[in-house]
Parts: structure tokens; C-alpha cells; sequence
């Protein structure tokens, strides 16, 4: 029987065909016997299936089908990759982490700190549930105290404010308290946190609620011991439509100058809002450099998101399931 040796030549056309059974190798390569001389060998190329299929000298065929099994490979490979999975990640992504997005000031951008802050914040995420929120939305806040009873304290308020980005992202909760308006500012990440309840879980009008500083009290007055309202999963966030009452002035900022959607109208002189319309800017919402300047690209979100997405992913259906363990009610037994 012919062995087996070393290839020096591999032609595509072979002078006679060999059947041969292949086995775990992985290339067989063998001596043609039509010519006896060492000097002009041609040996054959055998491309070994683990289907024990009978074999041919026809190269060029298996070669192409080698080739095509590789190129599927490196296919299904592609879709592990951050391009392929662009297009995988919800679109509702930059509304519901806008934190993740980094500062768009070019002058205090930085990849190396951006990618590492993605990091801790994933890794912050694992050990606390921070749910979906928005401005407008009811949370409970639950953190270490070592001077309160218990060593912790609960507030509950009003999301009037969500800023910053990366590790210093922060929120505004205000409250009501024995006719005392009180808010505190909580950074997201910070680990004295240790729970963030969502009660009601709304939008408002606008992106920042900082006019009920100078609103009623009644629009921003909640009880401390407010039961969670939980959506069925799958429906859209809400939209409150209500439009607060502003007291008389003296206020903190000149609202009326302000595009607010959610305050009932002023009831102010006329000599107020032609000043308002003296200084106003309407052109700036035209203006697509200051526009791209504030804002970060699409491309750049994408790939953020991306990156991200696997553990967000995860860490989101973790806390469904345990949101629809919490909605089921145990029956009581019957006698």
C-alpha cells in the first residue's frame, strides 16, 4: 500500500481518481501510483469529512466547498461583533440609560475614562436594581444612614431633575414634608444607595420639573408609605397632561421666559411677556452646529449601546422576572 508523505506538488486534476474512506484527519494527501518515478510525483489533496463520506481526487470542488463552510463560519462570527448588533438594540435605549451617553463638550471627552466609567456602572448595576425612571415619575429611594433608626432611610418624591453623565449621574427627588418642600439630590451610582423603588412610573410635559419649586404644594405632596402602581408589562410609558398652578411672585426663575408646557397660564402684565419676547432666541432651535455640538451622534450612540447591550439585556429581563413574581398574589386556603 502507498503511504502517506509530504505534498510538493498539489494539482487541481488528477491523472486517475482514488477512493479512500476518510477518517479524524483532517487533509489526506497521497502518492499518485501512475508514475514510478519520485522525481515527478503528484499527490492528491483529500479533504476529510467526519461523515465518512468516499472521496475523490477533485480538488478544486472541495477546495471551493471548504471555502464556502469557512466563509459561513466567519459569518455567524460577524453577528457576535458591535456592527451586527447595531441594529439589535432598542432605539428606546438613549431614553431610558441616558447616563451611559457621555458628555457631548469635546473638551471633556475622553474614550479610555468613558469605556472604564461603562464599566463600573455595569458592574454597580449587578448588585442594585436601578429601574426605568423619567422626570415626572414617583420613586422611593432606600440608603444607608448610621445616624437614623434602623441605619437606613427611605424618601419618597417626585423625579423633578435627572443630570449628568457617566459615574456622575444624579436625580432631584422633591417632597412635601409637614408643609416643608424638601428634595434631595441622589447620585445614581453612589453605594450608600441600597434600593430605588419605582411607585408610578410616568412622563411629564417637560424634561425638567423644576417649576414646582414655586408651584402649590398639593403638586408635589405624597404620602411616605405610597403602594407601588405596576404597569402590565408591555405598555407604553404614560404621559400626565396636568398643568400645575404656579403661587404669586416672587418665583425663582422667570418661567414665563421659559417654552414650559406644563404651567397653567400666567396670569402676569403685558409689559412681562413683551420683555420675554425682547429676549427670546427662537432661531436657536434652527442652528444645526450648536445642535451637533449638545448632542451626540447617532453612529456613536450605536456603538455604545452595543457595547453595553449584552448585560443591560440581562440585567432587564432578571428584573421583569422578578417584577412579575412580586405581582402574583399567593390564593389563601380554603377550609
Amino acid at each position: 500500500m502507498t503511504g502517506i508523505s509530504r505534498p510538493r506538488d498539489v494539482t487541481t486534476s488528477g491523472a486517475a481518481t482514488f477512493n479512500t474512506l476518510a477518517y479524524n484527519s483532517e487533509r489526506v494527501v497521497r502518492r499518485s501510483d501512475d508514475d514510478d518515478d519520485d522525481d515527478d510525483d503528484k499527490v492528491v489533496l483529500f479533504t476529510v469529512h467526519k461523515d465518512c463520506r468516499y472521496l475523490s481526487s477533485a480538488t478544486k470542488p472541495l477546495q471551493e466547498e471548504g471555502e464556502e463552510r469557512r466563509q459561513d463560519v466567519s459569518d455567524s462570527r460577524d453577528q457576535t461583533t458591535p456592527d451586527a448588533r447595531k441594529g439589535v438594540v432598542p432605539p428606546q435605549y438613549r431614553f431610558i440609560y441616558p447616563e451611559f451617553l457621555p458628555d457631548p463638550k469635546i473638551e471633556w471627552r475622553n474614550k479610555v475614562r468613558e469605556k472604564l466609567e461603562r464599566t463600573d456602572m455595569l458592574s454597580r448595576r449587578s448588585h442594585i436594581d436601578i429601574p426605568e425612571f423619567y422626570v415626572g415619575s414617583i420613586l422611593a429611594v432606600t440608603t444607608s444612614d448610621p445616624h437614623a433608626l434602623g441605619k437606613t432611610s427611605r424618601f419618597v418624591g417626585i423625579c423633578i431633575d435627572r443630570s449628568g453623565c457617566g459615574l456622575r449621574a444624579n436625580f432631584i427627588l422633591r417632597n412635601v414634608i409637614d408643609h416643608l418642600g424638601t428634595e434631595i439630590l441622589y447620585e445614581m451610582y453612589n453605594p450608600t444607595i441600597q434600593k430605588i423603588e419605582v411607585l408610578r412610573l410616568e412622563k411629564r410635559l417637560d424634561d425638567k420639573l423644576l417649576y414646582l419649586r414655586d408651584a402649590l404644594p398639593e403638586y408635589c405632596t405624597f404620602p411616605s408609605n405610597m403602594e407601588p402602581e405596576f404597569l402590565p408589562e408591555g405598555t407604553p410609558v404614560p404621559v400626565n397632561p396636568i398643568k400645575v398652578q404656579l403661587k404669586p411672585r416672587p418665583w425663582l426663575e422667570r418661567w414665563e421666559r421659559q417654552d414650559l408646557q406644563g404651567i397653567q397660564p400666567f396670569k402676569l402684565p403685558e409689559r412681562f411677556f413683551e420683555k420675554a419676547k425682547a429676549v427670546a432666541t427662537p432661531w436657536e432651535k434652527f442652528d444645526l452646529m450648536k445642535t451637533y455640538r449638545s448632542t451626540i451622534v447617532e453612529e456613536e450612540q450605536s456603538e455604545i449601546f452595543s457595547e453595553v447591550y449584552s448585560e443591560l439585556h440581562q440585567l432587564e429581563f432578571t428584573r421583569k422576572k422578578m417584577k412579575r413574581k412580586k405581582m402574583f398574589i399567593k390564593p389563601k386556603k380554603t377550609a
